[in-house]
Parts: C-alpha cells; structure tokens; sequence
C-alpha cells in the first residue's frame, strides 16, 4: 500500500506547484463546507464586484478614468440590488402567498376535471384510486401552506441580519471594485513568486467564468423581463412570481425550462380553460423559449464551454446539493475549472527502462 502512495505522489505531486494547488483547493472547499454560511455575504460581495467589473473594464475602455468606471459600474450595481430587494423581492412573494391562498380553489377545480376520469377509462382509474391521490394533494397542500406561514414567522427575528446584509454587501463590493488590484496583490504575495501553472489555470478561468457568468445574468434579466411584460399583457395571473421563475430556470441547463412549464401552464389553464387565451399564452412562452437557446444564447455566450450534457448535470447536481443556488449558478463554470486542472496538472509517465518523465 505505502509502494502504491509513493508511485501515485512521484507521478502527480513531484511539483511544489502541484502540491500548493492541492492545498488551495482542499482549504477553500473545507472552508466553504464548514463557515460558508459566516462568509455568505463576503462571498457574494466577491462575485458581484467580479460581474461589476466588467463593466468598469469597459469603461475605461472607452478611456474614462478608473474612478469613473468605477463609480458607474457601483451605481448601476446599487441601483440592481435594491430594486430586486425592494421592488421585485416583496412582490413575488405576495404573490406567492396569493397563489398559496387559491391553491384549494384549483385543486377542487381539478378534481371536478379528472372526476370523469373513473366513468370513461375504468379500466385505467378508479374512484378510489382519485380519492387517494387527491387527498395526498391536500395534505401536500396543507404542508405547503404551513410551511409558508412557519417561514413567514421565522423571518420576523432575522430581519435585523438581513438588513446588516442589505448594508454590507454594497459596502464590500464598493471596495473589491475600488481595490482590486491592491486586494489581489496581497493575495498574491502568499504565493510563490513563480507559479506557471496557477497563472495558466486562472487565465483559462478567468476568461470562461467571466464569460458565462455575466452572460447568464443577462440572460436572466433579459428572459425575466421580456416573460413578465408579455405575462402582463396577455393578463396572466402571478405575472411577477411566474416571470421571475422563467428567469432563474436558465441557471439550470436542460431541466429548468422543462421544471418551470409546469407551473406557467397550470396557472394559465386554472385562469382561462382551454380557451384561446390560453393557447395564445402557452404559444408565446414557447417562442421566449426558442428564442432563448436559438438566438440570444449564441449571442451572450461568445466562447461555448466544452462539456458533455452528462457532465454538466452532475455539476448541476453536485455543487446544487453543497452550495444551493449559487452551487446551481456557478456549476458549470466549476466544472470547467476542474477540467482545466486535470488538463494543466502536471504528470509523469514511466516507461520501459526509463525513468519518470514529466508531460503536462
């Protein structure tokens, strides 16, 4: 066994590089597994100033000083986040309370849609089968309800830590935005002073993480935004909750279209029947759809990450389970990052009569 050890960690830690990684990696996952909760506000500070930078960086492109890219890149940033608390946030959520409160009206509506069911496919459904299955639901929906009513409750003494939130994220992302050089040099000063295979593994990342995160969050604005005015033209109940849903479900590839169809559907049946209206409704969410992975995908995501739809869904998976919706958001650029490590580690290879020898 000791032989084993030894011939792995010859082949894949005979760099100080090689080894300092390993260390990194272990550290920050330990870390967010253990106080990722303590560290959650600094955390999403770090990725917001790193979406905001973007836009700094295309200001003083255009050659404004960095105070101004940087002043204009905060602003816009301030004016995102407390929109979203303040304006889009509470009104999902009344709405989402108001759903809960018709939900019985729609499952006895539904029960009276499936009740003839028994009487045309006997063979298939029983009433006793249909009492069953739809006394589960109200249970579920009982749950549901309470579990609205517990949270609602249990949010009333944190709200003084969601207003130290609320206060400390611009707070820190002013500063990552302001001293990100200087941050980012004492960062570097723990490091070795030579690390090739760091620098390679953060400018593959960097371009690719930057590119899909700010291009998802402009997908999520821009699908959100274009579903709730044409929810609210077409006068689709819950138009806010619904056009909010849509807009996450793009952070899920490949399920999270399918997931939120479900409930866009049920609202617009419940509200109009099989009528025109409803046919109208599901038809343009369909094109929003098509129009969303035909045309603007291509156009925001200009380098495609190269992973099989498998891999993808595992990240999907794996880092969701950890990490929750952050894990959700940054799975497929982790995923990315670990196939550039495992593409730029450094190995050796050991052939017949000859020593180890390196290949990267």
């Amino acid at each position: 066994m000791l032989e084993i050890f030894n011939k792995w960690y010859q082949r894949y830690l005979f760099e100080e590089e090689s080894i300092l990684l390993l260390v990194l990696l272990t550290v920050s996952v330990v870390l967010l597994m253990t106080i990722g909760d303590i560290l959650a506000p600094v955390l999403a500070a770090i990725v917001l100033a790193y979406l905001m930078q973007g836009v700094a960086i295309q200001l003083q492109r255009h050659g404004l000083p960095q105070w101004v890219g940087v002043s204009v890149a905060f602003l816009v940033f301030v004016g995102a986040f407390f929109g979203f608390i303040f304006g889009l946030l509470p009104l999902a959520w009344r709405q989402l309370l108001a759903l809960a409160a018709e939900m019985p009206r729609m499952l006895e509506q539904g029960r009276d849609l499936l009740g003839v069911l028994p009487a045309r496919y006997p063979e298939f459904v029983g009433e006793k089968q249909l009492n069953q299955v739809m006394s589960m639901a109200q249970t579920e929906l009982a749950e549901f309800g309470q579990t609205l009513v517990t949270r609602s409750l249990a949010t009333i003494p944190s709200i003084l830590t969601v207003l130290v939130y609320v206060i400390l994220i611009p707070i820190l992302v002013f500063f990552f935005l302001k001293d990100r050089q200087q941050i980012l040099a004492w960062c570097g000063s723990f490091l070795p002073r030579e690390r090739p295979l760091l620098r390679r593994i953060w400018g593959e990342m960097n371009m690719q993480v930057a590119n899909y995160a700010r291009g998802k969050v402009l997908e999520i604005l821009i699908v959100g935004a274009t579903s709730y005015v044409c929810f609210v033209w077409m006068g689709l109940n819950y138009a806010a909750l619904l056009a909010l849903l849509v807009g996450l479900s793009v952070i899920i590839p490949y399920i999270g279209a399918a997931l939120v169809t479900l409930p866009v559907v049920i609202v617009a049946y419940f509200q109009w029947g099989f009528t025109s209206e409803f046919y109208y409704l599901v038809l343009v969410y369909f094109i929003i759809q098509a129009l969303d992975g035909n045309v603007l995908v291509p156009l925001l995501f200009s380098e495609a990450v190269n992973l099989h739809p498998v891999a993808i869904i595992l990240a999907v998976l794996f880092f969701g389970g950890i990490w929750g919706l952050w894990g959700v958001f940054f799975a497929i650029p982790l995923a990315t990052l670990i196939k550039a490590i495992i593409n730029a580690w450094p190995t050796r290879t050991e052939e017949p009569g000859q020593s180890l020898q390196t290949t990267e």
